[in-house]
């Protein structure tokens, strides 16, 4: 038996051999191998077994030699499990384009439950494909289609990046940008071989483009990418010479989202059009009308001239209001997966074949970091040599070395520091703030940095104030630290009962993690005092900050800072920007009366905010101040139903 079994083995292995050799048998193999199956009814003699002249045979057998490994996913399989496979991919296909066609706004609710039970019932990445094949070939057209049309699929998209996750976005969003720069570089060549413009195939030249750059557009509108990648694909459009096509494609951008462009990164489009006016100034010849009219359209979008009604009819602003407010309503009757913009960048979509796609968690970066850092080093050093990049390293060196001096003490401060002190804007520095991926702790230390550096500005500049009021904005927690960091300037100035006990033993336990401002000067005092009544007068924090306080028993310069507070309060409740430096001229009561009323909530606070005002203004030479001081007063009176009779 054991002999048997060798011999089965061996010759088992021997015909395995000689079938990957000869791939496609003959035709006479074929006829003797199918005469020779004794299940076609054939003659065939009955086997016996093994003879002693076939055992020799086998036991002087030479041995196989050895093949290549293939690894298994590149074997092939069996012919039946691909038409299986493929006769599923043509009824989901068929299933889902079933779906899209009968999409509608009225429908899309029941559309989105249909596609999540399909994802249910297939493959997650059979299900993307498909899905992302039929859109993509749906909107890359040869004709010019409805912006209403596209804005339904973005709207679509952006509905399954929410519910099915960030991967299908990356994959669909990786697939369009190639499919765009396919057609932009076809595109290209046809126009630089084409002679006749006026032609019947030009009239439908860069159709595919268009369309396909509304729809990423659209997808930047409903939140399924960031501006980067709409900027990097301008940036794109003008590394060449300005072509009408071109200029179709930057119009199309414009209209269908330069508003909410200027909104996230204004600094970059002053830059795009600084760049676009400098091309065509550089040009021969007339402009067209069409190039006219761009620069005249980002002229008024740079000046916030762009009628924002008119646009919207123009380019489907109707159906992208009602899918913005379908969107907002998913997230309360559905699962969300997704809430971030993709913040993926052009270079990065091109190089996830090689380097991988960072932006999808499991997708690692599959190249050498040494080779890459060193890269990245010579290239440094290179631009070091030209002078450019130097100059920046030459900068941000000397910020840090400042950053040191000023007491920052961890590199979380020195990065915030150095942010706010090279940006160009507050626009500009909350972006970039952001873009530091600082933790919930660690985004505490932006206030405590900006109050630093606003302290010890030599006169008050209003641009530390604007960037902690957009910061408020995004998130409750920034006016939380707010509200802590007054309190720890307070206990500076002389009032160690402000924060309750328990603060007050964390901050003795805590050795060296503020900055050193114990010896507070006039100009921190005035410069910190204006910046809490702006914050206060326009809502980043509200006067119940100061519901520790003691009113009765003030230090000296506690009274100080607070009548510096209260007087700016009734300077920025009558003006719109922090810029102002005279004394108003309009007395308007509607917003006072806002900053006060929230007060009388707190009644020891506001007794105490009634005591101090009826001290410090009662006499002021300021007529504001004075009249300011009374509506005040009597706001909060009337909110407390306080005894008239009662002085306070």
């Amino acid at each position: 038996m054991r002999l048997f079994a060798s011999h089965l083995c061996l010759l088992t292995a021997d015909f395995t051999v000689q079938e990957e050799e000869s791939d496609v048998p003959s035709e006479d193999e074929a006829e003797s191998t199918v005469s020779d199956d004794p299940i076609d009814g054939a003659p065939a003699d009955e086997w016996t077994g093994f003879t002693e002249e076939a055992e020799e045979n086998l036991e002087t057998h030479s041995p196989v030699a050895p093949t290549r490994y293939v690894p298994p996913h590149l074997r092939d399989r069996p012919s039946e499990v691909d038409d299986k496979d493929l006769e599923t991919i043509v009824k989901l296909r068929r299933q889902l384009k079933g779906l899209l066609n009968r999409m509608s706004e009225q429908n899309m609710s029941n559309i989105l439950d249909s596609i999540e039970e399909v994802y249910r019932k297939h493959k997650r990445h059979d299900v993307s494909s498909t899905l992302t094949t039929l859109i993509i070939d749906g909107i890359s057209s040869h004709s010019s289609l409805l912006d209403s049309y596209v804005v339904l699929y973005a709207a679509f998209v952006s509905s399954l990046h929410k519910i099915v996750g960030v991967e299908f976005a990356a994959y669909f969003v990786q697939h369009v940008v190639s499919a765009y720069e396919q057609h932009h570089t076809a595109d290209q060549a046809t126009s630089a071989s084409t002679s006749s413009p006026d032609s019947k195939s030009q009239d439908d030249h860069g159709k595919e483009c268009a369309n396909l750059i509304v729809l990423l557009s659209e997808l930047y509108n409903f939140q399924v990418i960031s501006s980067v990648l709409i900027f990097d694909v301008v940036r794109e459009l003008l590394s060449g010479p300005l072509a009408e096509s071109d200029v179709e494609l930057l119009l199309k951008i414009v209209r269908g989202s330069g508003a909410q462009l200027r909104t996230d990164d204004p600094s970059a489009l002053k830059d795009i059009i600084q760049t676009i006016q400098t091309k065509l100034g550089e040009q021969d010849g007339a402009l067209s009308s069409r190039t006219r009219f761009m620069v005249e359209t980002l002229t008024n979008l740079k000046n916030n001239k762009v009628k924002q009604r008119a646009g919207a009819q123009n380019q489907g602003g109707e159906a992208v209001e009602r899918m913005k407010k379908f969107l907002s309503g998913l997230t309360k009757k559905k699962h969300v997966l997704a809430h971030e913009p993709l913040r993926v960048s052009l270079e990065d979509l091109r190089k996830a074949g090689e380097r991988g796609k960072w932006w999808l968690v499991g997708a690692a970066w599959g190249g050498d970091p040494l080779a890459e850092r060193q890269a990245e080093t010579d290239a440094n050093v290179a631009s070091t040599a030209s002078g450019k990049k130097g100059k920046e390293m030459d900068s941000e060196n000397a910020l840090l070395k400042l950053a040191r001096k000023q007491g920052m003490n961890t590199d979380v401060r020195r990065s915030i520091f150095v942010v706010l002190m090279s940006s160009d804007d507050y626009v500009d520095a909350c972006e970039r703030l952001g873009q530091l991926n600082l933790t919930d702790v660690q985004q505490r230390e932006i206030i405590r940095v900006i109050l630093h550096c606003c302290g010890n500005e030599k006169s008050y500049n209003p641009y530390y104030t604007l960037v902690a009021q957009h910061l408020s904005r995004t998130s409750h927690s920034y006016k939380v630290t707010l509200q802590f960091c007054l309190w720890d300037f307070l206990r500076d100035l002389g009032e160690t009962g402000v924060g309750g006990a328990e603060v007050i033993k964390n901050l003795k336990d805590d050795h060296g993690g503020g900055f050193d401002v114990k010896n507070i000067s006039a100009t921190r005092l005035r410069n910190v005092a204006r910046a809490y009544a702006w914050w206060i007068a326009k809502d980043a924090c509200t006067l119940t900050i100061l519901k520790p306080v003691d009113f009765t028993v003030l230090k000296p310069q506690t009274q100080t800072f607070l009548r510096e507070m209260f007087a700016q309060i009734f300077i920025a409740s009558q003006v719109s920007t922090p810029l102002l430096g005279s004394i108003p001229t309009t007395r308007n009561k509607g917003p006072l009366e806002e900053v006060f009323i929230k007060t009388s909530r707190v009644e020891g606070l506001a007794a105490g905010i009634i005591y101090f005002l009826s001290e410090t203004f009662r006499d002021d030479e300021e007529k504001l101040f004075r009249w300011a001081s009374g509506v005040a007063k009597e706001t909060l009176r009337t909110s407390m139903d306080v005894v008239p009779s009662m002085d306070l």
